[in-house]
């Protein structure tokens, strides 16, 4: 009988010993699995820390871009404001009666000039009356506005009686 109770004794042993083996294998693959989603959580949260700041800095930009643009508009609009009150107070149909000569070129001058402003608001490349103009009228009649523009970016040669 003692040789019953030792034997029985012994399969209960091996099943723990078994069951042991068993839950600490489980555990440890538990843990790696849990360690590497970790790992995959921190990455993504990171990552999404990255972004958030990046978005965060692309919306103060932009927000910038669109003060200046507002603020430009507004410079467009008031330049138009002015145009418009210099032309009612200008009676055209009966000076280009008078003077059809003097009106002529000054629609020609105004026409090329305005070309000229658009060429310049597309980039366009400074010529050397417009690098050593000495004031604004001097740089361009019908745009006169861009003279401080360049001005500010350092691409007219000094004047020298400022």
């Amino acid at each position: 009988m003692g040789y019953k109770i030792s034997a029985a004794l012994l399969v209960v042993i091996a099943a723990m010993c078994g069951l042991g083996y068993w839950y600490y294998n489980n555990t440890q693959a538990t843990i790696m699995t849990l360690t590497e989603n970790n790992a995959k959580l921190n990455t993504a949260v990171e990552l999404n820390e990255e972004a958030l700041s990046s978005l965060q800095t692309d919306y103060a930009r932009v927000n910038t871009e669109l003060s200046t643009l507002n603020e430009e508009y507004q410079a467009i609009r008031r330049q138009n404001r002015a145009l418009a009150d210099k032309l009612e107070r200008i009676d055209l149909e009966s000076a280009a009666v008078t003077n059809p000569d003097s009106i002529e070129r000054a629609v020609n001058a105004g026409t090329v000039n305005a070309g000229r402003c658009f060429e310049l608001l597309s980039g366009a490349e400074l010529n050397e009356k417009e690098r050593t103009a000495k004031n604004d009228i001097a740089f361009n009649k019908e745009c006169p506005w861009l003279y401080a523009t360049y001005r500010a970016r350092g691409l007219l040669e000094p004047n020298t009686t400022d």
